[in-house]
């Protein structure tokens, strides 16, 4: 018998219920849950599709598609290159100073740099000062240890390639300011250490930062330097029998740089640190950050033209987030007082930037932003002794403070320094003296001259151009340039800490 042929309808019927069929089959198919099946919370699972800060990043059930993974590989090394800025900063500030001083004419573990006719703005430093005698070496233990003779009366940090603390000197140090030899000594040297004479102290990297002061008396610069030339020595262990000659350069007036990179050359200084250091001189952490873009011991820095672009611009963010910090802290602990706008650099009262546990990190930027050279003296000031800051960059109003408007601040009377009180105007780019056409780039207590009010209090000006009946109590800034100050009191008396005295805020005069 042959088989009936199918008309169209009943052809077509028969295919819509065989399709219906399949489908019924796969929805059932795909509603059937696996008989091993967990409880997902949504918490663990990747959409499809993500919006993000980013762009918009896609996946297959949780797997990132090409484009996506392009997208957070170049965030990831954007964010590593801020994060080394940040971190590296230390670092990288320490390469600079010592590079500057080196082209100076300060050799490496050969000689001293020093301010013999005071500091001035020709010499970018950050946030020095022109009342004190400054004097800096730099010393490498690469082939063994050093020795560094300390005079008197002196008072400054020994830190690290890191900035971290190694020990204090002269007044602060183990010397208590009779001066002495301190013998540095690195981590891994294996040698014989002398059992006497020497003040000795270990330290995680070659790369050593020796920064004091030498304080004038009566205004005797000369006696001052005299004193350090006649006791200051530096040369290695091995020639302690006979030492070579120690070489004094008089860094006054020149033009050197010791402030580090904010363009892509930071890394290059960094990268410098890391290849000149043992191994181990950094936290693995940290050396695993400068590792993850491409600075690396033992291997050359030589970043592709991606990565080069990705780091030119982290350095600059980075560089925008420090001057952020320094400038416009969000922290409430950098305010020295509720009703003003001063501030303080040193944020926590500890050289490693620690509370208990917490690694403060802003606190850190804050100040190797700002400043050169960390020690717990810092932090340990007391009544009588050693020196307080507080720094302002910002008017009554909280506007910044413009060098081509003019203002006046009122110290109270009496001022709780038992040695002396100083302004020093900094440039708000380089963080260094303002360039002007005034030496000491402001003002201090010692000046002949300087006029206070009927109530003891002292009014001091800050413009372009000195206020009438007021020239002696001026100090100089310059039109189209920022600027900031600090404040110091040299022996601070208790009003300071107890805040019971206070600075008026900056208060522009039209």
């Amino acid at each position: 018998m042959k088989p009936r042929a199918l008309g169209f309808s009943s052809l077509a019927a028969c295919l819509m219920v065989g399709s219906l069929g399949l489908g019924l089959t796969a929805t059932a198919h795909a509603q059937t849950k696996p008989k091993y099946s967990a409880d997902v919370p949504s918490s663990v699972l990747t959409p499809d599709t993500v919006e993000t800060r980013i762009g918009t990043l896609k996946f297959f059930d949780g797997l990132p598609d090409d484009e996506t993974v392009a997208k957070v590989y170049d965030n990831l090394d954007f964010s590593r290159g801020i994060d080394a800025f940040l971190a590296g900063m230390p670092a990288a500030s320490v390469y600079a100073v010592c590079d500057g001083v080196d082209k100076a004419g300060a050799k490496m573990n050969q000689g001293f740099g020093m301010t013999e006719e005071l500091m001035d703005a020709r010499s970018l430093f950050l946030t020095p000062n022109a009342t004190t005698v400054y004097v800096f070496a730099c010393v490498n233990l690469a082939d063994g240890p050093m020795v560094v003779e300390v005079p008197p009366n002196v008072l400054g940090p020994i830190d690290d390639a890191y900035f971290r603390f190694v020990t204090d000197v002269g007044l602060t140090g183990p010397d208590k300011g009779k001066g002495g030899k301190y013998l540095i000594v690195p981590e891994d040297y294996a040698g014989t250490v002398p059992a006497a004479g020497y003040f000795v102290t270990k330290t995680r990297t070659y790369g050593n930062l020796v920064f004091f002061r030498a304080f004038v008396a009566n205004g005797d610069v000369a006696a001052a330097v005299k004193g350090v030339k006649d006791k200051a020595r530096i040369y290695p262990l091995s020639a302690a029998s006979s030492p070579p000659e120690t070489v004094f350069v008089n860094t006054s007036g020149m033009q050197f740089n010791t402030i580090h990179a904010n363009d892509f050359h930071f890394y290059e200084e960094l990268d410098a640190v890391v290849q000149a250091e043992p191994a181990n001189a950094f936290d693995p952490e940290l050396v695993g950050l400068f590792a993850s873009i491409g600075i690396k011991k033992g291997a050359p820095f030589a970043p592709d033209a991606r990565m080069r672009a990705i780091l030119v611009d982290a350095v600059a963010v980075g560089n925008a987030t420090a001057r952020a910090i320094l400038f416009a802290s969000r922290d409430p602990r950098t305010k020295i007082y509720p009703d003003r706008q001063w501030f303080t650099a040193f944020v926590g009262g500890s050289s490693e930037f620690a509370d208990k546990a917490e690694r403060l990190l802003d606190a850190r930027v804050l100040f190797h932003y700002y400043a050169t050279g960390i020690t717990p003296a810092m932090a340990a000031a007391k009544p009588g002794t050693g020196s307080a800051y507080a720094v302002a960059a910002r008017d009554s109003s909280g506007e910044y403070l413009d060098g081509g408007k003019t203002y006046k601040v009122t110290l109270p009377g009496p001022v709780p320094a038992k040695q002396f009180w100083s302004f020093t105007v900094y440039d708000g780019q380089t963080r260094s003296m303002l360039e002007t056409d005034q030496k000491s780039a402001g003002i201090d207590s010692t000046q002949q001259g300087i006029n206070p009010n009927a109530d003891g209090s002292v009014t001091v000006w800050f413009g372009p151009k000195a206020p009438a009946g007021h020239e002696s109590n001026w100090v100089q800034t310059m039109p189209g340039k920022g600027w900031n100050t600090l404040i110091r009191l040299y022996g601070p008396l208790p009003p300071w800490f107890d805040k019971s005295w206070k600075p008026g805020d900056f208060e522009l005069v039209d």
